[in-house]
């Protein structure tokens, strides 16, 4: 692919903010059939986003899809990316890519595009953190008080108040869940209460130095 893998960024980002795709999903698509023409989507954020070109063939898929440079103009890309099959313990076999950077060739089941960058690549070499690796404890509470939020329909966000019980729920699994949004909730707050003493100490040793 002419030089791949010279432009990728140095910098660690995270997974979730990258375009991604699957392998897995097409394959339950049953789309990895030699001949085949679809299209697949890419995912970022947990959302399906722009939609690229794939054609099937033996051992490999092509990928074609637009790139748009920083001045603002689109060009085409079409390239090979190698596929790898493994036994499945139960029968049956599941596909990889092979990832297509310059001197990797991992066995990946997800590619993704770095941020500002052209190719489909494995996280490793584009350096990519998954989000729970970035994540404090607090952070990790915030996000799994917003998952149960979405169980139970209430708004995200830890500011925003509870809400009563989804008609479809039993009372036994809305007081679990109740009680681990809780948790959850409070160190989150706590968290939160940590950093703004931080910044409140910060701002206080700024005037010092202001007014000494």
């Amino acid at each position: 692919m002419g030089g791949f893998g010279s432009g990728r960024k140095s910098e660690i980002n995270c997974t979730d903010v990258c375009r991604s795709i699957d392998i897995r999903c097409w394959q339950r698509e049953g789309n990895l059939v030699p001949g085949n023409h679809f299209i697949g989507q890419t995912i970022g954020n947990g959302k399906k986003m722009t939609s690229i070109r794939v054609k099937v063939e033996v051992s490999k898929l092509r990928l074609n899809y637009t790139h748009q440079r920083n001045n603002g103009i689109l060009y085409n890309l079409d390239y090979p990316v190698s596929l790898q099959m493994t036994s499945c313990n139960f029968g049956g076999m599941r596909y990889w890519f092979t990832c297509p950077a310059d001197g990797c060739g991992r066995r990946v089941a997800i590619l993704y595009r770095g941020i500002g960058c052209k190719y489909f690549a494995c996280r490793h070499c584009y350096k990519l953190a998954y989000q729970s690796q970035r994540e404090t404890a607090n952070d990790r509470a915030d996000r799994n008080a917003n998952k149960i939020k979405d169980k139970l329909s209430w708004p995200r966000g830890i500011y925003n108040p509870i809400g009563g019980k989804p008609k479809s729920m039993h009372w036994k699994t809305y007081y679990r869940l109740l009680t681990e949004h809780n948790d959850y909730l409070n160190q989150a707050l706590l968290g939160v209460s940590e950093k703004l003493l931080g910044i409140n100490k910060t701002l206080r040793k700024i005037e010092k130095q202001m007014y000494k």
